[in-house]
């Protein structure tokens, strides 16, 4: 049985905020958690680790490994002498948000793009839609299709281009004539 380690008091506080950020972003409280905590690890960690440390259910802590393989935010790693499964998060985060905004394209506007072209079809074809709703159902198509249109050019854009891009900030504006 592995006894409930004593985590840093900054760490904690980093894995309880991301625990409740998770909340807000649809992932599971002890999800968020365990990542937070295997990002923070200076090694990989076993589920006995992670639910001793968290205060977790086995179980739940497996659920929670499960569905972080599936994001591709944790791996299993082999440590040499030991047949237990260690687990170690990706940390590079550029990666980190990259995979995470794949993965909620993929859940969130993949369908939402799908579902608004198929509402935006069957409204122009229907004529009990009011003119007012097909107009605002074609704003939001052609607003998530921008979005759309928007992540897959800023996927192919380098790294160091895109943090200096997002340096810009604001100021990026003044360099479209549309922004001036």
């Amino acid at each position: 049985m592995t006894e409930n380690k004593k985590i840093p008091v900054a760490i904690e506080r980093f894995v309880l905020h991301w625990g409740e950020m998770g909340g807000f972003w649809g992932v599971n409280r002890s999800v968020a958690q365990i990542h937070a905590l295997l990002m923070t690890t200076e090694r990989p960690l076993t589920a006995e680790d992670i639910a001793g440390t968290l205060e977790l259910a086995r179980s739940n802590v497996s659920n929670s490994l499960k569905e972080l393989q599936n994001w591709n935010l944790v791996r299993r790693v082999p440590i040499r002498g030991d047949r237990r499964d260690h687990f170690e998060a990706e940390t590079d985060v550029w990666e980190v948000a990259s995979r995470i905004a794949a993965g909620r394209k993929a859940k969130e506007i993949d369908p939402a793009l799908e579902t608004l072209r198929a509402c935006v079809a069957e409204a122009e074809v229907d004529p009990t839609v009011h003119p007012v709703a097909l107009k605002r159902l074609r704003e939001m198509l052609e607003f998530t299709e921008t979005i759309d249109r928007w992540y897959d050019q800023i996927t192919t854009v380098a790294r160091p281009k895109l943090m200096a891009l997002l340096k810009l900030g604001a100021r990026i504006a003044a360099l479209s004539p549309a922004g001036k």
